[in-house]
């Protein structure tokens, strides 16, 4: 029987250890951002995704984007100050993070990459996925963005 934490109980321990307060909780499954949105009883921009971004050298980086809003590769690639980004295979995102794809957040990764977040995430409760299929947490974002020493910036654009 395997001793390694869930990863609901690595992102509870990291963010114990940083200090950061967050609400874990167990969700049904959604087909649509909509939808997460309506079982969570919030808005469809309330729902951070946390994207695992890959740089040229190798390295990689968490890119947190409100719900209806993407990267927009320019602005993030001006605000990292490279000339090349892409998003890894799902495979790759898991070798960086040691959650899958659906459940990633910097919280409890694996390795802990540099955090950009859009400039509209500030200032709110939000949702992000909790390190396993099946979970989510809220946690507010200025906290979090403390607790990472991210950096802020506009980074998104509409869906």
């Amino acid at each position: 029987m395997s001793t390694k934490p869930s990863g609901h109980g690595r992102v509870a321990a990291d963010a114990a250890a940083r200090g950061l307060a967050v609400e874990i909780f167990p969700r049904h499954a959604a087909n649509s951002l909509g939808e997460a949105a309506a079982l969570m009883g919030i808005t469809p921009s309330d729902i951070v995704k946390s994207l695992v971004v890959k740089r040229s050298d190798g390295t990689f980086l968490f890119a947190l984007v409100p719900g209806g809003r993407s990267i927009s590769w320019p602005k993030l690639r001006a605000v990292v100050g490279v000339n090349k980004l892409q998003m890894p295979q799902a495979d790759v995102a898991l070798a960086a993070t040691g959650y899958e794809r659906g459940t990633i957040t910097p919280l409890g990764s694996t390795t802990a990459w540099p955090v950009f977040v859009d400039e509209s995430i500030p200032g709110r409760r939000v949702a992000m996925g909790a390190g396993e299929h099946g979970y989510s947490m809220f946690v507010e974002a200025d906290a979090l963005i403390a607790a990472f020493g991210a950096t802020v910036a506009d980074i998104s654009v509409p869906e």
